[in-house]
C-alpha cells in the first residue's frame, strides 16, 4: 500500500500517531468496537513535508500525533517514502 484513502465527510482530520503502542491502543480499543477491526501501520514521511505540522499531544506525553487536514491528505500521501506496512491487526 502506498497511500491512505480519502477521508470520509465526517473525518476532517487525518491523525497519524507517533508511536506503535499508541496506534495499537487506537486500533484495539476504539476501532474494533466501532467497526469490527483495527490496523496498525508503519510508514515514513519526507521530513521536508512533515515539518510543516507540529506534533500534538492527545492526553499524555506518549500520546502524540499529527493533525493533517483532510484536504492535505493527497500531498501527505505523495510525501510517503516507500510502502505503508501493516504491523498488527485486531478483530
Amino acid at each position: 500500500m502506498r497511500s491512505f484513502p480519502p477521508r470520509l465527510p465526517d473525518q476532517p482530520i487525518f491523525y497519524p500517531v507517533l508511536s506503535e503502542d499508541y496506534a495499537a491502543r487506537i486500533a484495539r480499543d476504539w476501532n474494533v468496537p466501532a467497526s469490527g477491526s483495527g490496523y496498525v501501520t508503519r510508514f515514513e514521511v519526507r521530513r521536508d513535508y512533515i515539518e510543516r505540522y507540529q506534533p500534538q499531544t492527545a492526553g499524555g506525553e506518549s500520546l502524540r500525533e499529527y493533525w493533517i487536514p483532510a484536504e492535505d491528505l493527497p500531498a501527505f500521501n505523495a510525501a510517503i517514502v516507500g510502502e505503508i506496512e501493516i504491523t498488527a491487526e485486531f478483530t
